[in-house]
């Protein structure tokens, strides 16, 4: 077995059964092999758990760019509707329990939870970046702007308040749908 070969298998259990389960036995397990053999290929637990959230990062990315096509929307509040529309699917709700996971553990401190979370978000400002319309005049603000109302959003959903995110978006001009 290589790392390569470990993280999608540590990535579906992570996906399955979140951070909570994320100690050396309960992957090593997942994955078909030994806790001794997970730290020889990645060298430590943190150095583990970066590199499967990176990865968890790089297919959550692949997804989108698959669901969007690869067509760049026409307006930002289209790129918005279109975002949301898949973040929001049935099929992405493990990633987003899992992310909500990562903040909470950001938020509360937790070792590692800070700095993933942080390359997460960087990484999906790089790839907001390009899904802004061709003339946007500011695309590096406009993703910022959507990244925004993205989580907003989603976070009001993940509460119970899906409803008053749409209504803050269709006041703000920008429909979701």
């Amino acid at each position: 077995m290589s790392k390569e070969s470990l993280l999608p298998l540590l990535a579906r259990h992570v996906l399955a059964h979140g951070l909570g389960q994320a100690s050396l036995r309960p992957l090593a397990k997942a994955a078909g092999t030994s806790d001794r053999m997970l730290i020889y290929h990645f060298g430590t637990k943190e150095a583990l758990l970066a590199d499967l959230l990176g990865f968890v990062a790089g297919t959550y990315a692949q997804a989108l760019d698959a669901a969007l096509g690869g067509e760049r929307a026409g307006t930002r509040g289209q790129a918005l509707a279109r975002i949301l529309a898949h973040a929001q699917s049935e099929a992405m709700q493990p990633f987003m329990a899992l992310w909500w996971e990562i903040v909470a553990g950001a938020a509360r401190g937790l070792t590692g939870f800070a700095l993933a979370a942080q390359a997460i978000m960087s990484e999906l400002l790089g790839w907001l970046e390009t899904q802004m319309p061709e003339r946007d005049p500011d695309p590096r603000g406009g993703a910022r702007y959507l990244l925004a109302l993205i989580e907003g959003t989603l976070m009001l959903d993940a509460v119970g308040h899906g409803e008053t995110a749409r209504e803050g978006l269709l006041a703000s001009g920008l429909s979701p749908a």
